[in-house]
């Protein structure tokens, strides 16, 4: 059995070696303590198999304008669940719970740069992120709204955080 909680302390070397092991780098894990060093984290969950973390997910702000006007958005970086736990909808269970956080915190859109024929199911779209300038474009480059209408525009942009390390 396998229960979501919101992430302690306890967990984040357990999180970072679960980055460390899906990704194959540093990056993810080193992400993860840049983004809460620098107060960015809207919300962060892990998934527990016993006292075990199998899966983990973490959204932070982002900023987004839209028509020259801030929104209350968030990214969603990084998703990872251990190989021997994938498949089983673990991942799917951590979006989602993140999703209704988020809602619940105000937030109106997210972000996420990911595989299209995963992040679709949720309501991504790359169609609504082709609106928003920024460093990425293409299919993985995705956009939901959780509020309707709050990418609506004629231009937008996104500007990662310097925790991203991103050329902006």
């Amino acid at each position: 059995m396998v229960v979501l909680v919101d992430e302690r302390t306890e967990h984040r070397d357990d999180v970072k070696a679960l980055h460390r092991a899906v990704f194959g780098s540093e990056y993810e894990a080193e992400l993860v303590d840049r983004l809460d060093r620098d107060g960015l984290v809207v919300a962060s969950l892990v998934a527990l198999a016993g006292d075990v973390v199998v899966g983990h997910v973490l959204f932070s702000d982002l900023v987004v304008e839209i028509d020259g006007r801030p929104i209350s958005a968030a990214s969603l970086a990084p998703l990872a669940v251990r190989p021997d736990f994938q498949g089983k909808g673990i991942g799917a269970q951590l979006v989602t719970k993140g999703l209704r956080i988020l809602r619940g915190r105000g937030r109106t859109a997210v972000i996420v740069l990911g595989h299209p024929g995963y992040y679709r199911r949720f309501g991504f779209s790359a169609a609504l992120a082709r609106k928003v300038a920024g460093p990425f474009k293409g299919e993985n480059f995705m956009a939901l709204e959780l509020v309707s209408g709050a990418l609506e525009a004629l231009v937008g942009s996104v500007r990662y955080p310097a925790a991203f390390g991103i050329e902006n």
